[in-house]
């Protein structure tokens, strides 16, 4: 069986489109002497047409003070993590999200106090830009603890019979991160992320699996040991789920002060993933901490983000 390390480590070298990694060079330009890292996640990792499309990326920093020529953006990012800018390279458009190494360590572990992390580096992602191979190693070591992370807070709530099949674990797992934040995706998207690629999902339960038991040992008859107890394990969801509600709605506060036309990118986004149709009025756009705060109770009350 390939170490779970090993199999983060290869998903992570699999090549990207020519535009993409092009793309990460430009973001990590912006930062010379503090970029470390640029990974690529999301939906459009699973696409080949990206014109159009809005692509995701983390960089990840060596310090947020050296990051950032204004101390109020620092701060910003220490304080809520992460900031998050739009950009655009070669006709493409994107949005990167910016981490301190070690509050990406952190974010991607058990003791992370929310699953904005963890919850999209558990899914595959690929890293297209380093500095060194040190930082290089330093992601793959954090994007490792992602799965690790999932399955050590999901076990404990399933029944025996329900955790047979290690892809059931990814798919409860997924279902608790949704509900852990604000979300536009339609009912059932959590489910097609294991869904679109079923074997990959299998051999890393498999090995993620075995690193939790290398780590744990094993019971008197072969399983592999619960990290919590299933009280335990329920209070500490409930506890991510109220407090990446709350979460979700600082970050959107804080983009409306970090991002330029964030509140176009907030409509944009419910409207793709919700099939709504939000129209930013220009005094929105004059004031959009006041537009962000308002929309959001009106968009959890018609169902349309959760």
């Amino acid at each position: 069986m390939t170490d779970l390390i090993d199999l983060v480590r290869t998903e992570l070298a699999t090549p990207t489109e020519p535009r993409v990694t092009a793309m990460a060079q430009a973001i990590a330009a912006q930062y010379p002497g503090s970029a470390r890292a640029v990974l690529f996640y999301g939906s459009c990792l699973r696409e080949t047409q990206l014109d159009g499309l809005m692509l995701d990326f983390y960089l990840i920093v060596s310090d947020y003070g050296d990051a950032y020529p204004k101390r109020w953006m620092a701060v910003a990012n220490r304080l809520i993590p992460p900031n998050v800018f739009p950009f655009q390279h070669g006709g493409l458009i994107a949005k990167y999200a910016v981490l301190s190494e070690k509050d990406f360590a952190l974010l991607n572990s058990g003791e992370a106090s929310n699953v904005s992390v963890w919850a999209r580096f558990a899914q595959p992602s690929r890293l297209v830009w380093s500095v060194d191979h040190v930082a290089a190693d330093r992601v793959v070591a954090a994007v490792a603890e992602a799965p690790v992370t999932l399955f050590e807070l999901t076990m404990p709530t399933m029944a025996p019979d329900q955790s047979a099949d290690p892809i059931d674990i990814w798919r409860a797992g997924f279902v608790y991160t949704y509900r852990a934040e604000l979300r536009a995706e339609r009912k059932g998207r959590s489910l097609s992320i294991v869904d679109a690629d079923a074997d990959r999902y299998a051999r890393f339960a498999l090995a993620t699996l075995a690193e939790i038991a290398k780590r744990r040992g094993v019971g008197p008859t072969g399983e592999v040991p619960n990290a919590l107890h299933p009280d335990a394990a329920r209070r500490r969801w409930g506890q991510m789920r109220r407090r990446g509600k709350m979460l979700s709605i600082a970050r959107l506060a804080k983009a409306s002060l970090t991002y330029a036309g964030g509140i176009d990118y907030l409509a944009w986004k419910i409207n793709r993933h919700a099939g709504t149709k939000i129209e930013i009025k220009p005094w929105q756009r004059r004031w959009p901490l006041v537009a962000a705060l308002s929309l959001v109770p009106r968009l959890m009350k018609s169902g349309a983000i959760r």
